[in-house]
């Protein structure tokens, strides 16, 4: 590209690209895209967004196109790579002037310049940061920021590196400049500090800003740069200044108000601070050491003590009892049980705490975090009144204890609780002690401090095990305490039945369940909706507990159930309806087929819910969890279902439909719940088996991988629960597409994806030996090719067997065929590849581990006696070795009478005990049942199969000529062959 020509050129065709119009922006996208691989069209676009007259929206437009040109062709490998000497060019552009004066770009320039740092320097760039350090000296203010920015963004990306090689560059910039850095950082800080009593607000903000991008890179430098920092004095020096600049920094903020414009730059660079010491104590545990005792004594007389006052902030006080909190939790400064094995230096740190965190100290913390901290605010109940919901789903678990107050005051709190327990339990057990009784509620500071109590008695329940007698004090005090119905007295109720839930996997008496069952009804008929919610966060905890009995729960199932469902309908938020619908889901699960009676409502409703939750996903997910359940309580009833039921699961597993991305795994997950329980098949449910074909059509690459995945599992659990459910009918609609789908799949996928295909085969041979075989033709080849080959994977090979043991047991004529079939392509005579697939079946025999399969394998090998085929006669011996092998783990011996009989015979009349514990058969195991009493491996006697084979082939040889053949068997298997037929 000739750069005066291309200028003119590219500049119109950006301008274009900047137009709202869609017929002018378009092609304009279009050319651009083309010149991307353009020689010279970066240093084009370096002329437009350095040439400051140009409008700034084209500008910005060169700017972007830059950048993603730098993550695309920069790098030597890339196809369509810049040519070294425009690269040179353009970086020697780039570091000219820094004079951009707008902000926006000048921010994207930094990144771009960083983007290169991080491939070229310092090898081929080694004149950047020489370059950045002279100009972030110069007087020019705007030059000395833009330069200062670009520094920044420089140091952070090269930081960020983690290759062996890169980290070393880093350290060594890091010592090379830190000094400087620091130099820097103090010159701004003082500047700034200086400034603030002038009043001049432009200059103070311009000197503030500064001083956090000089704080922002020795961040970098300080907690990346160096492998043992401890062992730097100017590293040590920097951070145990910082304590003197927060103290400084936090008494601006009393001069710096609330409305001042410096004042969220302030609170910023405060934050920063405390990033800095939060960074490093995470990255060098040791190298921090000599800082705990600062930090602590810092953190706790801002946070804990009236030093604090006037000049905290919330974001501070967080950042403060975070560093508390990775003190006191931090492995690198506990020793080891036996003191002897701990390091120096993790002795040293333990020794600093332990003469930090005295008797005085611990008492004071846990007393202001529970009478300080844990006190709800004026904006909580405010909240509580004009958004109850929002209030019940303020954020809390996962990371929320780094950034927000509550959360984070109840983990510090705990972990103190936990390091400390000997010396704060007589603390809290004190302040339990003085709240017996009821509060008055005319004292809603008496209420406030009670609740706050409590909170600390749940938080800490793991602790207080030997210490509270629960059941006691759930008697005498917090059952009374639920039955205070005052307006004022619900955040009381709420705690209380929220402390119940904190100890109920603790410490809660089984006999008292019903008493409690009784405090939930009443709660959730509650005139507050928050006392509601909380009410059914407690009964999930209860209902999910391992002591839960259903016995107990039963009484209060009907009133539970109605009033959880007036709740769902209550409340508005798709947040709240999912949490209610999980406690009903819960409910539904553990009381199982008890819930038949009480889920009408509920049934009629979920409809209108899936509607209304159209744009909600993950409430849609909520949903389909219910109906899982749901489907599981009725059982066959859940037929009424299927015209809300089908769609829903015809939805939520159409790969073609967005939503699947979140409701596939659930939706399959329904979609096999619904087929386990469904009495008979339905034209409707038939028909959604058209979605299975795109699930299992998935790339083979990544099928490679997925088949272990438990979506496809899933699905191949609903392939076979089609053809336990309808053999006939789903076979000769889908079995075409399937045979092909399985086809394309078995060379492509795992071992375990095979077995999964392989037994689809062998349950449709189970179910339908006449069509089976004819449906999966083009597989049984496959099959047949592995055995002969032998095959070797153990699990492979056991379902190889299986499969060719059904063929040959219940569909003779069609084995004869394709042995013939396969005679041809192995170019044997179909007597010899019989004698080939009988000694590979009778060497990998101990492949086979399930008694089922291995009994099938007797008889589908005795199903070819009497014989008087001399191949058959000449591996007679191996076929009796698998018979009495099979005997030996499928008979059972009857002690009185000293007679065996075969354990896997099955009748109508035996009817399995299903005791409590147990849940009731589904459809899908009454159909397996019935399944197993038409199969030959569960109808024929084993023993009496091989008498009546062993009888007939005497009768074809003769006595003597049988006689000959039983002497090819090994006189030990004789044995005991004759003993297992005994009485015949």
């Amino acid at each position: 590209m000739d750069l005066n020509s291309a200028s003119s050129v590219v500049l119109q065709v950006l301008t274009q690209a900047t137009s709202q119009d869609t017929a002018v922006l378009k092609p304009a996208e279009e050319q651009l895209k083309q010149w991307e691989t353009q020689p010279g069209f970066y240093s084009v676009l370096l002329n437009i967004f350095t040439n400051h007259t140009l409008d700034i929206n084209v500008r910005w437009l060169a700017v972007l196109y830059f950048k993603h040109g730098i993550d695309r062709y920069w790098r030597r490998v890339a196809p369509h790579a810049l040519s070294e000497e425009e690269k040179s060019t353009l970086r020697a552009g780039l570091i000219t002037n820094f004079n951009e004066p707008i902000n926006q770009i000048a921010t994207q320039i930094a990144v771009l310049i960083a983007k290169v740092a991080r491939l070229d320097c310092p090898r081929q760039w080694p004149e950047l940061i020489p370059t950045l350090v002279e100009s972030v000296k110069v007087q020019d203010d705007l030059r000395q920021h833009r330069a200062l920015l670009t520094f920044y963004h420089v140091t952070k990306t090269l930081a960020s590196k983690r290759l062996a090689a890169d980290r070393k560059l880093f350290y060594d910039l890091a010592s090379g400049i830190y000094n400087f850095a620091c130099s820097l950082w103090n010159h701004h800080t003082d500047t700034f500090l200086q400034q603030v009593s002038s009043g001049n607000e432009a200059a103070v903000l311009s000197s503030l800003e500064r001083t956090l991008l000089s704080l922002k890179v020795l961040r970098k430098l300080t907690v990346n740069g160096f492998v043992e920092p401890h062992k730097n004095m100017e590293v040590m020096g920097f951070l145990h200044g910082i304590f003197e600049r927060l103290k400084q920094f936090l008494e601006c903020s009393r001069s710096i108000g609330t409305d001042n414009v410096c004042r969220d730059r302030l609170e910023k660079t405060i934050i920063l601070f405390t990033k800095v010491l939060l960074d490093f104590l995470d990255q060098h545990p040791i190298s921090f050491t000599p800082l705990i005792q600062r930090s602590l004594e810092f953190s706790v007389s801002y946070v804990f003590t009236e030093v604090g006052e006037g000049v905290t902030f919330e974001r501070f006080i967080v950042q403060c009892m975070n560093l508390i909190k990775m003190i006191v939790k931090n492995y690198a400064y506990k020793p080891s049980k036996n003191f002897e094995d701990s390091s120096p230096e993790t002795l040293e740190a333990h020794k600093i705490k332990m003469a930090f965190f005295t008797y005085p100290t611990l008492t004071e913390i846990c007393r202001r975090l529970v009478s300080h901290y844990f006190l709800l605010t004026e904006e909580e109940l405010t909240m509580w009144e004009e958004d109850p919901e929002g209030f019940t789903v303020e954020e809390t678990g996962g990371d929320s204890w780094k950034y927000s107050l509550r959360p984070c005051t109840e983990v510090l709190f705990i972990d103190i609780f936990h390091e400390y327990n000997q010396t704060l339990t007589p603390v809290l057990l004190e302040m339990m002690q003085t709240l017996q009784g009821p509060t008055n509620v005319e004292d809603m500071n008496a209420l406030l401090i009670k609740d706050a109590v409590y909170n600390a008695v749940g938080l800490a329940a793991f602790e207080l095990f030997d210490s509270v007698d629960f059941d006691q004090w759930f008697k005498t005090q917090l059952l009374p305490e639920l039955q205070v119905s005052h307006n004022r007295y619900k955040p009381l109720r709420r705690r209380v039945i929220w402390l119940i839930g904190q100890w109920i996997s603790v410490k809660f008496k089984s006999d008292l369940r019903p008493r409690l069952y009784e405090a939930i009804c009443n709660l959730l008929q509650d005139q507050d909706l928050v006392v509601r919610i909380e009410t059914a966060t407690t009964l999930k905890l209860t209902v999910d507990d391992f002591e839960f009995r259903t016995d107990q729960f039963l009484p209060y199932l009907e009133t539970m159930f109605t009033l959880l469902f007036q709740l769902l309908q209550q409340v508005t938020e798709c947040d709240t309806k999912m949490h209610v619908l999980h406690v009903l889901s819960c409910v539904i699960e553990r009381v199982n087929i008890q819930i038949r009676p009480y889920v009408g409502c509920l049934v009629q409703y979920l409809p209108l819910l899936w509607k209304q939750s159209e744009e909600h996903n993950m409430l849609r997910c909520a949903i389909l969890t219910t109906l899982i359940h749901l489907v599981q309580g009725l059982g066959a009833d859940s037929k009424n279902l299927y015209p809300f039921l089908l769609p829903v699961i015809q939805l939520s597993t159409d790969v073609s439909q967005p939503p699947h991305v979140y409701l596939l795994e659930d939706g399959l997950e329904l979609w096999l719940v619904t087929l386990e329980n469904s009495p008979c098949v339905t034209p409707e449910l038939l028909r959604i088996f058209q979605n299975m074909s795109p699930l299992l059509e998935l790339p083979s690459s990544c099928l490679a991988n997925e088949l272990s995945s438990e979506n496809l599992r899933t699905c191949f659990k609903i392939i076979n629960g089609y053809i336990f459910l309808s053999s006939t009918e789903f076979l000769q609609t889908y079995a075409a597409g399937l045979c092909q789908s399985f086809y394309e799949l078995l060379p492509e996928i795992t071992t375990e994806g095979q077995v999964q295909v392989l037994k689809v085969v062998e349950n449709t041979l189970k179910v339908n030996p006449v069509l089976g075989p004819q449906m999966f033709q083009r597989i049984l080849p496959y099959v047949f090719r592995g055995v002969i080959e032998g095959e070797r994977y153990p699990v492979v090979m056991s379902i190889y067997l299986a499969v060719m043991g059904r063929v040959l047991l219940q569909n003779a004529s069609f084995f004869s065929s394709l042995l013939n079939e396969m005679g041809h392509e192995f170019n044997q005579e179909m007597d010899q590849l019989l004698g080939n697939v009988i000694e590979m079946w009778v060497d990998r025999m101990d492949n086979i581990t399930q008694p089922e399969r291995k009994k099938l394998s007797a008889l589908a090998l005795l199903s070819l006696l009497p014989s008087d085929n001399s191949v058959i006669q000449d591996k007679f011996c191996g076929i009796i070795n698998i018979s009495v092998e099979a005997l030996h783990d499928v008979m059972t011996e009857d002690p009185e009478t000293r007679t065996y009989k075969d354990c896997m015979l099955m009748s109508h009349h035996e009817e399995p005990k299903v005791t409590e514990d147990e849940e009731p058969p589904t459809e899908q195991d009454k159909r397996k049942k019935m399944l197993a009493l038409k199969d030959p491996v569960h109808t024929v006697s084993l023993q009496q199969f091989i008498y009546e084979k062993l009888k007939a082939q005497q009768e074809i040889l003769g006595e003597q000529g049988f006689q000959s053949l039983m002497e090819t068997v090994d006189t030990e298997i004789v044995t005991q062959l004759q003993e297992f037929l005994q009485g015949f």
